[in-house]
């Protein structure tokens, strides 16, 4: 069996296991609208990463992963709305959907810095750099509000990262969109940890 089938199936086997015991907590038999939206985004993008890993054995099928990844990215755009119109925001379904956000923008950034540089992987291990320092530091592990602009963020980084591996552009322009996704990833970051920082001193 290959690495990309191992980790194509594992994640799917993940996201499936939590979205389970998420069901089993709230006595729910069935996912919400919305939680199958977001898990059919989760199938899409393990798919990718499967490819994505197999690209040193195999060259990567972009009429596969491309759609694939495009087809994410518009359920991204269509969950939140499916939520509040059939009712089934959660805060476990926004959970999950953020981590699928930060799941596919690592994959992506995980291929492309193959052919930008390692610069790229910065908008990928943002979100894992920053739920590691909440292990370090306390304060960080804070409910965050809701803010709109992270979906933006999220959103035009994953374009920016499928246009670079979709090849449709001059390396040029696709090195100032990654360049303006990463910023965008790296202030919605910072903004948040700001955020955080000011009301440290807090109780929870």
């Amino acid at each position: 069996m290959s690495p990309g089938w191992i980790v194509g199936g594992g994640s799917a086997l993940a996201v499936s296991a939590a979205v389970s015991r998420a069901m089993r907590h709230s006595g729910a038999r069935h996912p919400s609208p919305a939680d199958a939206v977001t898990l059919s985004r989760a199938i899409m993008s393990s798919v990718v990463a499967g490819l994505v890993v197999d690209v040193p054995r195999r060259p990567l099928r972009r009429a596969v992963a491309v759609p694939l990844t495009v087809g994410a990215l518009v359920l991204d755009a269509v969950d939140g709305a499916v939520a509040r119109h059939t009712g089934s925001s959660s805060a476990f379904g926004a959970r999950l959907d953020g981590e699928v956000d930060a799941f596919l923008i690592l994959t992506l950034t995980t291929h492309v810095s193959r052919s930008f540089g390692r610069w790229v992987l910065v908008g990928g291990v943002a979100r894992y750099i920053f739920g590691a320092a909440g292990w370090v530091w306390p304060w960080m592990r804070r409910p965050l509000p809701p803010r709109y602009w992270r979906k933006v963020a999220a959103a035009t980084e994953g374009i920016t990262l499928t246009a670079a591996m979709s090849g449709v552009l001059s390396r040029r322009i696709t090195l100032v969109g990654l360049a303006a996704g990463a910023a965008l990833i790296a202030e919605s970051f910072g903004r948040d940890i700001w955020w955080l920082w000011t009301r440290h001193g807090d109780p929870l």
